[in-house]
């Protein structure tokens, strides 16, 4: 059975998305991406919202752009061979290959789609990902946290939810960025 992985990027006081602005500096850097890059490599299905999904589509053609450096074109690569499911009730259609749009979040969808996966799945944005987490559906948690208190926005982990987490990697980047891996007990 396929594990489902929630991973984002957050700020240092628990923050998915800032209220204003960026959540500081960081993920950019070419270590945290190749570590990015080796990390998700087998990942099988992306779980996206439709805000997520627009920004992550950039990667089915980001290797076309001239002068992208090897982890770039890398990532883009492993993005463009994973299946993506969006949910949204909005989106009209999708612009990239491996592509399909579910009209709603169905958590007996997803454990089926985890109990028949040969490669993990992720769910990605912080407001499906709280109706993952709510559901129990989530095994394993990837923070990748900034040096930034951004001082509100959408939080990593949503309100109302108790998990106890056993902490299993972590590691910090020069770039001050930390990582941290969380599976449920």
């Amino acid at each position: 059975m396929a594990k489902l992985i929630y991973s984002m990027l957050t700020s240092l006081d628990g923050y998915a998305e800032a209220a204003e602005g960026d959540l500081g500096t960081g993920a950019g850097d070419q270590e945290v991406h190749t570590f990015i890059n080796d990390l998700f490599r087998p990942v099988g299905t992306y779980l996206y919202g439709r805000r997520m999904y627009e920004t992550m589509v950039y990667w089915e053609t980001a290797h076309t752009e001239p002068d992208q450096p090897p982890h770039i074109v890398q990532y883009a690569r492993d993005w463009q061979a994973a299946e993506k499911i969006v949910h949204s009730t909005t989106l009209e259609s999708v612009s990239s290959a491996k592509t399909r749009v579910e009209r709603s979040f169905d958590p007996d969808a997803v454990r089926r789609l985890k109990s028949e996966a040969d490669h993990d799945l992720t769910v990605d944005g912080p407001n499906l990902a709280a109706q993952a987490v709510a559901a129990g559906l989530v095994d394993e948690y990837h923070l990748f946290i900034t040096t930034s208190v951004v001082g509100g926005g959408k939080r990593f982990f949503p309100d109302g939810v108790r998990l106890d987490l056993e902490l299993v990697e972590e590691r910090a980047f020069g770039s001050g960025l930390i990582y941290a891996r969380y599976r449920t007990r």
